[in-house]
C-alpha cells in the first residue's frame, strides 16, 4: 500500500512539474514570437570605406539596399568596390546577429525546466 501511495505521490509531483514546464514553454514561445516580430521591424546598416558604401539589411537578414557614394566608383578598380560591398554587408550582418543574440539569448537565460536545457 505504501508503495502505491509513493508512486501516486510521485505521479502527482511529476504532473505538477510537467504542467509547470508546459506553462514555461508557452510563455517562452510567446516571448520568442514577440522578439521575432520586433526584429523583423528593424533594419541594420553596415558601412565601409569611410561610409562610402552602405548596405542595409532587414531583420530577416535580407539585403534591402546598397548605397554607393559616386566618388568610390572607379571603373578601373571594380575589385576594391566589390570588397567594400562585402565588408559593408558583413558589418550589417554582425549588427543583426548582435541584436538577435541579445533578444533571444535573454529569453532562454532565465528558463528553468529541470535540467532539460
Amino acid at each position: 500500500m505504501e508503495l502505491l501511495l509513493n508512486n501516486f505521490l510521485k505521479g502527482v509531483y511529476m504532473s505538477k512539474n510537467i504542467n509547470k514546464i508546459l506553462k514555461q514553454a508557452q510563455k517562452l514561445q510567446s516571448q520568442i514570437m514577440q522578439a521575432q516580430n520586433e526584429l523583423a521591424q528593424k533594419t541594420f546598416e553596415g558601412t565601409s570605406g569611410g561610409n562610402m558604401v552602405k548596405v542595409t539589411l532587414n531583420g530577416a537578414g535580407d539585403c534591402i539596399s546598397v548605397n554607393l557614394n559616386p566618388e568610390i566608383v572607379d571603373p578601373n578598380d571594380v575589385e576594391m568596390l566589390e570588397d567594400l560591398i562585402v565588408a559593408a554587408f558583413k558589418s550589417a550582418k554582425e549588427k543583426l546577429n548582435q541584436e538577435s543574440d541579445s533578444k533571444f539569448g535573454s529569453l532562454t537565460s532565465g528558463l528553468n525546466i529541470g535540467g532539460l536545457i
